[in-house]
């Protein structure tokens, strides 16, 4: 019995550092999973706030205007258009700020039940694989030879639609967290599903854009007429001509004279004048 009372004297306090230890370790692992749980709902909310601001703000305009016009219409000013014009654009910026509201509430509601689902994956995990899937779907374009070639557009960033896609996967890459589980704040998470859901409307006009184009280039490629799609398909016929001769100039006496000394010399004693014989007429050959 001596010694288990030494030992307790000695060692009593490792009970309670265990149990303490065990509890921080367990509510901290509780309070990151709810933290993580709430990402959806506390970003609700912080959209729920800047809408009540986007709205207070619209009133002040709105209330702004309508002195304005007040102040036209009393000093019967020549701007009075141009102040009711301002008056009604203001109103309706108060309409649509009024609306975004309510969308914020109604939101901050299905979150709030969202969250009651124990099962339920977490917010920032499900937006990360719906980043993933729309990645995989664009690098099916990419990695396969047949679609790269049915669909060569999706690859061609010279096309507005497959660059407004690519503009909005950098945008959305570099918003993305490292996992799923790392701890982010509501306004950032609100700019990262923002931006996962601005590319994933880029990449659905940057698909239907490209499947147009091929069908338009299968259609044009039908309506062309049989002997003209076999003529384009026959290797081209390569015609040989002989290079033109230049046109000869007759040969100058001096030319043929040396071309053929022999027929020169002919000629010229062919044509030197030959002295007549005296004994054929009995006269003396005249000079």
């Amino acid at each position: 019995m001596g010694p288990l009372l030494e030992f307790l004297a000695v060692w009593w306090w490792t009970a309670p550092a265990a149990v303490g230890a065990g509890t921080v370790g367990y509510v901290a692992a509780t309070t990151g999973r709810r933290r993580a749980r709430r990402l959806a709902l506390d970003a609700a909310r912080h959209q729920e706030q800047h809408a009540v601001r986007e709205l207070l703000s619209a009133r002040a305009h709105t209330r702004a205007a309508q002195a304005e016009v007040q102040a036209a219409r009393a000093t019967r000013s020549a701007s009075h258009s141009q102040a009711r014009r301002a008056l009604s654009q203001a109103r309706e910026a108060q309409r649509t700020a009024t609306l975004l509201l309510r969308a914020a509430r109604t939101r901050v509601k299905a979150e709030r039940a969202q969250l009651a689902a124990r099962d339920a994956e977490l917010p920032l995990a499900r937006v990360v694989r719906e980043h993933d899937e729309i990645a995989a779907r664009w690098l099916e374009y990419e990695t396969d030879v047949e679609l790269a070639i049915a669909v060569p557009q999706m690859s061609d960033p010279h096309h507005p639609e497959t660059a407004a896609y690519l503009q909005a996967m950098q945008r959305a890459q570099w918003l993305r967290p490292p996992t799923g589980a790392t701890r982010m704040d509501p306004a950032d998470f609100v700019a990262y599903t923002a931006a996962v859901r601005e590319l994933n409307e880029a990449f659905a006009a940057a698909e239907t854009a490209a499947l147009r184009a091929s069908a338009d280039r299968g259609r044009r490629r039908t309506e062309v007429p049989p002997r003209e799609r076999a003529a384009a398909s026959e290797p081209p016929h390569v015609v040989h001509s002989e290079p033109e001769r230049p046109a000869q100039e007759p040969p100058t006496p001096a030319a043929r004279t040396q071309e053929s000394p022999g027929t020169a010399e002919r000629v010229i004693r062919a044509v030197w004048p030959v002295p007549r014989r005296s004994g054929a007429t009995g006269r003396d050959p005249q000079p």
